[in-house]
C-alpha cells in the first residue's frame, strides 16, 4: 500500500489520516497563539542592547548548546574544534579553534549524528522558519550558508529584540544568581522598550554546600546585601532579602536545581553547624545532602509569603565527565541523568505546605519512571503540587508523548503547567514551542478519534496546553502583578 506523503505543514502528526486530519485543525488553532516562556537560560544582556547581535552563526547555534556538544563529543570529536573556550586556570591541552568559520564546517560535516535527534528537529526549523534558509545544511554548502547567516545576524530584522517581537513572545523569564545585580534587566527597563523580560530567583548555588564555586558565592551574596553572612539564619536573611529585589525586578518564579528532591527540617543548632563545617571547608555530603533539604523546606515557607512559584529540577548528576569539567567548566554536555524518589523525600516539605494554596511548587524530573509513579499521583492530590513539562532529555516528540501518557490520566491536565523551553539557545525557542504544539495537537487528536474527548474539548486543552497554562501557574494573569519601580 502506498502511503500518503506528510507534507512538511504536517510534520510531527500521526499517520492515520483521520487522527492527522484533526491534530492539523487543532494545530492551526493554536500555532499563533503568543509565547510564555517561563523558564530559560537566555543571557539578558542579549535583550537589554537593542543594538547587539548573535556573533557569529557557531556562537549561534553551537557554542552555547550542550545537546550539540554532547552528541558531537561521543563520538570522539574535541570540543577544542568546535571553538569551546578553555575556562580560566583549566589544564592544557589541543589549541582551541579561534576560526568560527572552519568550526563551522566542522560542524556541518558531523551533522548527520542528529538525524532522528530533537536538536536535528530545532535546527532544521530555525534555519528554514527563521533565518529563512531553505536548503538543509550539508558539508557542501556549509561555507555558503555560514556566510548567508552570518550576512542576516548582522541586519536589524534579525536582531534579539526583533526576533523577540517576531516570535510573538509574551513573556520570557531568564535565570538568575541569587546574588545577581541583575543589569541586564535593569538595562532593559531603562531603555524603555516594552518586551516582558522578568528574572527568575535561583539560589541551589549557594544552598548546595558542595556546589563548585559555593565560596564564592557565599561571598557574592554577603556583598550584595552588604553584610557576613555567618550563620544560618544571616543565610535565610539575605535570601529573602534578595528574593525582594528579584520581585521587585519582575521575578514570578524560583529555580531549584538539585540531584534529589530530599528535605529534612533541621534545628538551628544542627543547621549553623553544618555551616559553620562548611565555612571550614569540612562539609561532608551528608551534611549538604541534610542541609539542602532542610534548606528547600525554608525556601518553600518564603514561597508561601512571597508567592514566588518554585521550581524543582531533580535528577541531574552534574559535570559527570571530571576531566571535562575541570577543562571547560559547566554545561558543557556531561550532565547524566540519574534515579529520583519523590514521595518520601518531599514528605517533611509537604507536611508543612503541600495543603497550602498560595504554595505552587512545580516538579521536574530526569526520571521518566517517577511520572506515572510519583508525580502524576502527588499532583493529582496536593494543591500546592503540579507537574512541569517533560525537560532536557525528554524534550522530544516522543518524551512528549510518554509525558502525556503517562502524567494527564492521574494528574489530570489542570495539574500541569504548560511548556517552557529552558533553553540558552534564544532561536530554538520558538521552534521549541512549536514541536509542543504540534505534540499536544496531535494526542489531543487520538484522543478524539478513541472517543475519549470531544472535538471541542480537544480545542480547549490544546489551548490550554500552548498557553493558558502556563500563563496561570506562573501568575502571569494577573494574580500576582509585575512591581515596578
Amino acid at each position: 500500500m502506498k502511503l500518503e506523503p506528510t507534507s512538511a505543514a504536517d510534520r510531527y502528526f500521526a499517520p492515520d489520516q483521520a487522527q492527522r486530519r484533526l491534530a492539523r485543525e487543532i494545530y492551526d488553532g493554536v500555532a499563533g497563539l503568543p509565547i510564555v516562556s517561563p523558564h530559560c537560560h537566555v543571557d539578558p544582556q542579549l535583550l537589554a542592547d537593542p543594538n547587539a547581535t548573535f556573533g557569529t552563526p557557531t556562537e549561534l547555534f553551537v557554542l552555547p548548546d550542550h545537546y550539540v556538544l554532547r552528541m558531537l563529543y561521543s563520538q570522539g570529536i574535541p570540543l577544542e574544534a568546535l571553538g569551546v573556550p578553555v575556562r580560566e586556570g583549566g589544564p592544557a591541552g589541543d589549541a582551541t579553534e579561534t576560526d568560527h568559520r572552519r568550526a563551522w564546517q566542522f560542524f556541518a560535516d558531523n551533522l548527520f549524528l542528529f538525524r532522528a535527534t530533537p536538536s536535528g528537529l530545532w535546527l532544521a526549523d530555525v534555519l528554514r522558519g527563521v533565518f529563512r534558509i531553505d536548503e538543509p545544511l550539508s558539508s557542501e554548502n556549509a561555507g555558503a550558508v555560514y556566510d548567508e547567516l552570518s550576512g542576516k545576524i548582522g541586519r536589524p530584522e534579525f536582531r534579539p529584540r526583533a526576533l523577540f517581537e517576531r516570535f510573538g513572545i509574551e513573556t520570557l523569564c531568564t535565570t538568575d544568581d541569587a546574588a545577581d545585580p541583575l543589569a541586564g534587566h535593569r538595562a532593559i527597563r531603562a531603555s524603555g522598550w516594552t518586551g516582558d523580560v522578568r528574572p527568575t530567583f535561583r539560589p541551589d548555588g549557594l544552598t548546595n554546600l558542595l556546589a563548585p564555586g559555593w565560596r564564592d558565592r557565599l561571598n557574592s551574596l554577603s556583598a550584595a546585601v552588604g553584610r557576613e553572612i555567618n550563620g544560618t539564619s544571616a543565610l535565610v536573611e539575605a535570601l529573602e532579602e534578595r528574593r525582594s529585589f528579584f520581585r521587585a525586578m519582575g521575578a514570578v518564579a524560583t529555580d531549584h536545581g538539585v540531584e534529589s528532591a530530599y528535605t529534612e527540617p533541621l534545628s538551628s543548632t544542627e543547621a549553623d553547624a553544618i555551616l559553620a563545617r562548611a565555612l571550614r571547608g569540612d562539609a561532608t555530603r551528608d551534611d549538604a545532602r541534610r542541609f539542602g533539604g532542610h534548606m528547600l523546606i525554608e525556601l518553600a515557607r518564603m514561597s508561601v509569603e512571597d508567592g514566588l512559584v518554585m521550581q524543582l529540577h531533580v535528577g541531574s548528576f552534574r559535570n559527570h565527565n571530571r576531566a571535562l569539567f575541570e577543562r571547560f567548566g559547566t554545561d558543557i554536555g556531561a550532565d547524566i541523568p540519574v534515579a529520583a524518589e519523590f514521595t518520601r523525600n518531599l514528605k517533611p516539605l509537604l507536611d508543612r505546605f503541600g495543603n497550602d494554596p498560595r504554595l505552587t511548587l512545580v516538579l521536574f524530573t530526569l526520571d521518566e519512571t517517577a511520572y506515572a509513579r510519583e508525580l502524576a499521583p502527588l499532583a493529582g492530590h496536593y494543591p500546592a503540587v503540579r507537574v512541569g513539562p517533560p525537560w532536557w532529555f525528554y524534550d522530544s516528540l516522543n518524551g512528549m508523548a510518554r509525558y502525556f501518557d503517562q502524567v494527564i490520566e492521574t494528574a489530570g491536565l489542570y495539574n500541569t503547567v504548560g511548556f517552557n523551553d529552558d533553553t540558552r539557545a534564544f532561536c530554538s525557542i520558538p521552534v521549541r514551542h512549536d514541536v509542543w504544539r504540534r505534540a499536544s495537537s496531535n494526542w489531543l487528536a487520538g484522543l478524539v478519534v478513541r472517543g475519549i474527548v470531544g472535538e471541542s474539548e480537544a480545542r480547549i486543552m490544546a489551548n490550554e496546553m500552548a498557553y493558558g497554562l502556563a500563563k496561570r501557574a506562573y501568575r502571569l494573569d494577573g494574580s500576582a502583578g509585575r512591581q515596578r519601580d
